[in-house]
């Protein structure tokens, strides 16, 4: 029978409550103050506590570390008449399991209680994976035992030992850029390691970003600037999301694979370029040079080697794994002591589709973990991400050939249609399309939608 201890000063409060948690069969102990309350936490640890905010002989926020560590981590319910929002955070950053107000809404309170008794069963359960607070979390560390991952690492190890340029292929959220790190911490790891994201940058900054530009070549150009490519040195260049360049700066960036130099922008130099070229996308290149919007010239100088990342659902039995590596680094960098997830939980999450991938799931790990109290992770708090619901694709009606409309015509519609329906937020557009900015930019000049629209 679990054993709940009582602490408040009020004797009709404490009669109350003893009455209703004896009819639902627990055992009751109850205390009038701080000092008493101590005292029976630690002759005979409760399951659970409710505890008064305020109290003869002390604030019950105060007194919350002390006697949980009395009664063996037991969960506390605080209760008071006060509702602002200051004594509420306070409790519950103090540790409180749960904050109740006065008068006591009866159904609320036991469903708090179950709540907190649920918890505390399963963290005194066997079943749980484990997590090592104190084991160093390396950035660059890439975990899995899948057969996929597996394979992953060896060829990792194969293109770290050359300088070949390296293709790796990869939904969103599967780790791309951690891989280009891997690959060039075990191959040049003392040199740099430059970045850029492609989709991140418009055409105009993108060209002076990758290649520099010299002393007056445009207007804001006050001093020359070495790019990407000459910074980078005899390191690595990363380019992320290199999909998404225009066909301008995919011929300018083949030019260089193939010479081996940068022009920089407004200059007549040429500068020879040592670096390594790792280069990133979460789109099918094949398909996008079949679409004719990608050169198939680059797509073949980038592709000496390519690697293809797994998504997260082809390899269920990797995320507990990844949960483990996950929250070693999220309690650091959140300074918390999470150390225990029940197996139901792990299971549960093996079950999801994962459409973010590892990125996704260190997202919903990260919240749950500022939610979670003491140092088992809550399923309650593993809330997915919410995504935008689309809708069913209706048939289209029969037409003639004369009738059909092009590609063109239909993305243009299709832009338009959801330009209109977000009026004109960009953000909101480039979410719903599934693009960048920079491509949103190129598809609303090309469409003269901004005309239409202002």
């Amino acid at each position: 029978m679990d054993r709940i201890l009582i602490v408040d000063d009020d004797r009709s409060i404490r009669e109350l409550l003893s009455m209703h948690l004896e009819e639902r069969g627990f055992g009751v102990v109850s205390a009038a103050t701080g000092a008493e309350g101590f005292r029976l936490a630690e002759e005979n640890p409760p399951a659970a506590i409710v505890l008064d905010m305020r109290l003869p002989d002390a604030s019950g926020i105060d007194l919350i570390p002390e006697l949980k560590k009395r009664a063996g981590e037991a969960p506390v319910l605080m209760i008071t008449a006060h509702h602002d929002m200051a004594t509420t955070i306070l409790a519950m950053k103090a540790g409180a399991f749960d904050y109740i107000h006065k008068p006591i809404d009866i159904q609320a309170f036991d469903v708090a209680l179950d709540r907190a008794l649920e918890v505390r069963r399963l963290s005194k359960g066997a079943d749980y994976l484990s997590v090592e607070p104190n084991r160093p979390f390396k950035m660059d560390d890439i975990v899995g035992t899948s057969a996929a991952m597996q394979q992953l690492f060896k060829d990792v190890g194969r293109v770290a030992a050359s300088r070949a340029t390296v293709l790796i292929q990869g939904e969103s959220g599967t780790g791309k850029e951690l891989i280009a790190r891997v690959i060039h911490s075990y191959s040049a790891a003392q040199k740099p390691f430059i970045a850029i994201n492609c989709s991140a940058i418009v055409d105009t900054l993108l060209e002076s970003e990758l290649f520099g530009h010299e002393k007056g070549a445009f207007t804001g150009a006050v001093q020359a600037k070495p790019g990407k490519f000459e910074l980078a040195e005899d390191g690595s260049i990363f380019l992320d999301e290199i999909g998404e360049l225009s066909q301008n700066l995919q011929a300018k960036l083949l030019r260089v694979l193939q010479e081996r130099e940068v022009e920089r922008v407004g200059g007549v130099r040429r500068i020879p370029i040592k670096a390594r070229i790792l280069a990133a996308t979460n789109r099918d290149l094949h398909e996008e040079v079949e679409a004719d919007r990608f050169r198939e010239d680059l797509y073949q100088r980038l592709k000496v080697v390519t690697l293809s990342l797994p998504p997260l659902r082809d390899r269920p039995e990797d995320v507990p794994l990844l949960v483990e590596h996950l929250l070693v680094k999220i309690n650091q960098r959140l300074h918390k002591n999470l150390r225990r997830v029940p197996r139901e939980v792990i299971e549960k999450l093996q079950r999801r589709p994962w459409p973010g991938n590892v990125r996704e799931l260190e997202n919903v790990l990260t919240r749950a973990a500022v939610l979670s109290q003491g140092d088992m992770l809550l399923e309650e708090y593993l809330v997915e991400t919410q995504r935008p619901v689309s809708s069913p694709v209706r048939p289209l009606p029969p037409a003639t050939p004369e009738q059909m409309p092009t590609l063109d015509e239909v993305e243009r519609e299709h832009v338009l249609r959801v330009w209109s329906l977000t009026k004109g937020h960009k953000g909101r557009t480039c979410q719903i399309l599934g693009i960048s900015r920079p491509t949103l930019e190129r598809k609303l000049k090309k469409y003269g939608i901004y005309a239409e629209s202002e």
